[in-house]
């Protein structure tokens, strides 16, 4: 199990030794339309024979027409550690805070056992069953779980697969879907899914492209359920 996929994508190579992607893109637009967009992201990656240590993170803004239309980060952390050549264990952190969903701060700890469906040089699928905690605070009260709460708490199961393609020396998309039911009565579920296309220019930089999409069940009244994002940029490897 990997973080929320971003952009940038580290080289995986089973050494153990450290590597770094770094990502950023922007836009700016002036005259009939005034609007300027900032995303920055990275991941970094230690892997071995056995087991796989990634961290990544990322961070958008964006201003409209003099007003800010996205604000939001989000870190993440993941290990894997294997037991058999098919299955694993893993362990995992996430942090969210985006404002214009009224979430000042989402930590979410979880851990479980997942299986190598797939694992080849040029493609791996991994499925995962875990259970975990994630607890929300708010910038405003809003009322979840049919509560006023300025935070909510809740156990949670998390059921997911993942990818990863190599589609050519060039080409490379990642993709990742996860899915969180509450264990308490009436907690609502979360769900995730991130892809992530990277092509390389050069040995080191690449052109990148994400897509993230949210989902949650009862993010409170007046906030709609799912979010989308759409990024593109450059990314460069640091190994």
């Amino acid at each position: 199990m990997q973080p929320d996929i971003v952009q940038a994508q580290a080289t995986v190579k089973p050494d153990g030794q450290m590597r770094y992607a770094l990502g950023a893109g922007a836009s700016y637009s002036s005259g009939n339309t005034s609007a300027a967009s900032v995303n920055l992201n990275g991941e970094a990656v230690q892997a071995s024979e056995d087991s796989k240590l990634t961290l990544g993170g990322k961070a958008l803004w964006s201003r409209s027409e003099g007003q800010t239309t996205a604000e939001n980060v989000s870190l993440s952390g993941a290990y894997n550690q294997d037991f058999t050549p098919d299955w694993f264990g893993f362990g995992s952190a996430d942090f969210l805070r985006d404002e214009f969903a009224n979430i000042q701060a989402r930590g979410s700890l979880h851990g479980g056992v997942g299986r190598h469906l797939i694992k080849r040089d040029d493609l791996t699928w991994d499925a995962t069953l875990g259970i975990g905690y994630s607890q929300d605070r708010y910038f405003d009260p809003v009322v979840v779980n049919d509560e006023l709460r300025v935070r909510y708490g809740r156990a949670e199961l998390v059921l997911g697969e993942e990818s990863s393609h190599k589609f050519t020396e060039t080409t490379s998309f990642r993709q990742k879907v996860s899915y969180y039911p509450a264990l308490n009565s009436g907690g609502g579920s979360r769900a995730t899914l991130d892809a992530g296309l990277a092509v390389a220019m050069t040995a080191r930089l690449s052109l990148t492209a994400g897509l993230n999409y949210r989902y949650d069940s009862d993010p409170g009244v007046g906030l709609k359920k799912g979010d989308t994002l759409f990024v593109t940029g450059i990314s460069v490897k640091l190994d």
